[in-house]
């Protein structure tokens, strides 16, 4: 059983904004964007003509350093670049990606706004995406179908209503990162649900597990503890056959304790133990040989009902030895196909009962544990009968 720590009920938070969770997604690397984005810059460096300090050259690479910046800039993160100026860069982007196709004679300048292109579709919402790729593309076209600038006249213009295809892989490529951070934060919410069913488990567990230490050890403790305490006050008396016959029970209670604790034990492992077997076995430890018996057809129950009917048959056949010593002991087990019932009656005592003060936390460990189980438990005298004048215990648990 896994223990964890409980995750406190919050409300749920709403949706991240599309780009803005800073989580890197599978099967995307920032340093593929980064190396395409270079490689687009360098290939333009080299291919883009003219270039110079003045005239046509200098807005040539005015506008080669506008757009190699636009491009670059794809490597900030979503979550830095709020909508609004995201979409001023990008539209900033695609105008002088059309004025550099527009001024340049020759080269690859019509890179920058297939690859901006790709990135609007990326980056933004699928309505301004499709919009802004739509302007690339009527910009780019216009400008060649146009001749605005000197251009080069070997560039189709067709070419230039190409230049905003590439949103729609850019729109495929958001939408994957999407689907993978959702897939990621239900994954997350899975696991932080099963740790808090973890938790209520382990606490269940803790309950279960206090009402066991007080079966072995409350009543046997206290009753050594009176016991010794007994002796000690005898002492000052000088009965030393009363010293000893108290000093004898204190003893027998050990011994008691030291046999409960053994069948506590075995109640706490997660194995599940033979019902019956077992509680043969309890009872002909405690001195009632033939006591049980059982009706129905016998079946496997499961390891919690066998634990529980095992730890109430303990506490019964405790205090049944304590308040009735000397008193027959009668346990019955019974198998129907809903549930199984455990039953345990005690005669009233034919030795000496010493006095002694319970708890009284036994009777409220059994009915907690059978309740976790949707089952009852009911523990009063016997009113009628051959048993009259003793005492009865009864659960029914499911199962």
């Amino acid at each position: 059983m896994r223990y964890v720590l409980p995750v406190a009920a919050t409300e749920n938070p709403p949706p991240p904004r599309p780009g803005a969770d800073p989580r890197p997604v599978p099967g995307q690397d920032p340093r593929v964007q980064w190396g395409l984005s270079l490689a687009v810059v360098a290939v333009g460096a080299l291919t883009i003509r003219p270039m110079g300090f003045g005239g046509q050259g200098l807005a040539v690479a005015a506008l080669f350093v506008v757009n190699s910046a636009a491009l670059l800039a794809r490597g900030v993160p979503e979550s830095r670049v709020p909508p609004r100026p995201a979409l001023a860069w990008l539209a900033s982007g695609i105008v002088a990606a059309a004025a550099l196709l527009g001024v340049s004679d020759s080269g690859t300048s019509y890179l920058f706004a297939y690859f901006l292109a790709g990135h609007i579709g990326y980056r933004l919402d699928t309505g301004r995406a499709l919009a802004l790729a739509g302007t690339c593309s009527l910009l780019c076209a216009g400008v060649l179908y146009f001749h605005l600038g000197p251009g080069d006249p070997e560039l189709p213009w067709l070419l230039g209503l190409t230049t905003g295809v590439p949103v729609v892989v850019g729109i495929l490529n958001r939408t994957q990162r999407q689907a993978v951070r959702s897939a990621l934060s239900a994954a997350e919410s899975a696991e932080r649900a099963a740790r808090a069913e973890a938790r209520t488990a382990v606490l269940t567990e803790r309950g279960r597990i206090a009402r066991d230490v007080h079966d072995v050890l409350a009543h046997s403790l206290a009753g050594i503890n009176m016991q010794l305490e007994l002796a000690d006050a005898l002492l000052d008396t000088g009965d030393l056959e009363k010293v000893r016959e108290a000093n004898n029970k204190a003893h027998g209670l050990v011994k008691e304790s030291l046999k409960q604790a053994q069948w506590t034990v075995h109640a706490l492992r997660e194995d599940a133990l033979p019902l019956l077997e077992s509680l043969t076995a309890m009872t002909e430890s405690t001195g009632h040989h033939d006591a049980l018996s059982v009706r129905g057809t016998v079946r496997e129950a499961p390891a919690q009902v066998t634990q529980a009917l095992l730890r109430i048959a303990q506490e019964a056949l405790t205090n049944a030895a304590r308040h009735a010593p000397g008193g027959r002991v009668e346990v019955e087990l019974t198998f129907t196909d809903a549930s199984i019932t455990l039953r345990i009656r005690n005669r009233p005592a034919t030795r000496a009962v010493t006095p002694g003060v319970g708890s009284g936390m036994g009777l409220i460990g059994m009915r907690e544990r059978v309740a976790l189980l949707g089952g009852s438990v009911s523990a009063g005298p016997v009113t009628e009968g051959q048993d009259q004048g003793g005492w009865q215990v009864e659960t029914v648990i499911p199962g």
